[in-house]
């Protein structure tokens, strides 16, 4: 395997570019899905290289359950630095597991406690709850994907505003958004050179959901003014895979978006601009973290089956 079990670790890199230009250059909805894609195979691939480090690692403990061939020379030969490589990687793959497990536990809680809390209104789309505290999220899952908006913030709207609240909310559910925020936070968490493409989706999903607001509604000013209005009463949403309105993040960036023309929709860059050259290298180093980890499992699994005694 030689160096090449390592590479997955650090090419997340090559991605750094793109989560800034994405942001700035690119459609939010090739954007969310570009950037998404990249952080889930690069994660994918850097957890794989962690377990087969964790392998090596695992056979030199002892009275580990692994067969003893598994610590040879010629399977530890394989890892560059293996008393140091994988032993590291041990405690390292736990920790991926348990942040991830965490993520998904948490996420999967918070969507329990609003279904839970939505159980005794009725099963409308919309569903407005009489709370002083202003907020407002699309809730997916459960009997019906469902938009909840509190008393407090529907006050602070004005009729265009309040229509560009739902079709903002309404933008969400339908493009499975909560699904995009909660892949790319368990690349973050699997590998932590993924996070700005983390923070980078964050800010795509809702300008994807700005911009088809402003489709629907037929004003961009109107979507403007109440991202605006509901980012200064609001305290954004219970969790952040669940999409808002007003969810944390650069508003100003959003609402001078929206005042501005709109994007033009774009399959991928051109290869002669700054965000396209980013968006080729992070698929280059995607594609070569997806090699480098493929390449080392094969690698692995023929050298152990060799080891293994008959």
């Amino acid at each position: 395997m030689g160096v090449f079990v390592f590479l997955p670790l650090v090419l997340p890199l090559t991605a750094w570019p793109i989560a800034r230009l994405a942001e700035q250059r690119l459609y939010p909805r090739t954007a969310t899905r570009l950037l998404t894609g990249l952080a889930v195979v690069m994660a994918v691939c850097s957890t794989v290289c962690l377990g087969l480090l964790m392998v090596v690692g695992t056979a030199q403990l002892p009275g580990n359950p692994l067969p003893d061939g598994w610590s040879d020379p010629e399977v530890r030969e394989a890892v560059p630095y293996d008393e140091i490589a994988g032993k590291l990687a041990i405690p390292a793959l736990l920790a991926v597991l348990l942040v991830c497990g965490r993520t998904l536990w948490r996420h999967g809680r918070v969507r329990r406690r609003a279904h839970l809390a939505l159980a005794d209104l009725p099963g409308t789309e919309v569903a407005v709850l009489p709370d002083e505290v202003p907020y407002a999220y699309a809730l997916p899952g459960g009997r019906r994907d469902r938009v909840v908006v509190t008393t407090a913030l529907l006050a602070c709207l004005e009729p265009a505003e309040r229509r560009a609240l739902f079709a903002h909310e309404r933008a969400h559910l339908a493009a499975r958004h909560h699904r995009f925020l909660l892949a790319a936070r368990l690349a973050a968490r699997a590998n932590p050179f993924l996070r700005p493409l983390c923070t980078a989706v964050s800010y795509t999903a809702e300008r994807w959901a700005d911009e088809e607001a402003a489709r629907t509604v037929g004003s961009r000013r109107a979507v403007a003014r109440a991202i605006g209005k509901a980012a200064l009463v609001s305290r954004g949403t219970p969790v952040s895979t669940l999409a808002g309105l007003a969810a944390p993040g650069p508003i100003p960036r959003r609402v001078a978006a929206l005042l501005g023309p709109a994007p033009v929709a774009r399959t991928w860059p051109s290869v002669f601009t700054s965000v396209g050259l980013a968006a080729w290298g992070a698929a280059a180093g995607t594609a070569v973290s997806a090699l480098s980890s493929a390449n080392s499992a094969v690698t692995m699994v023929l050298i152990l089956y060799a080891a293994t005694p008959l």
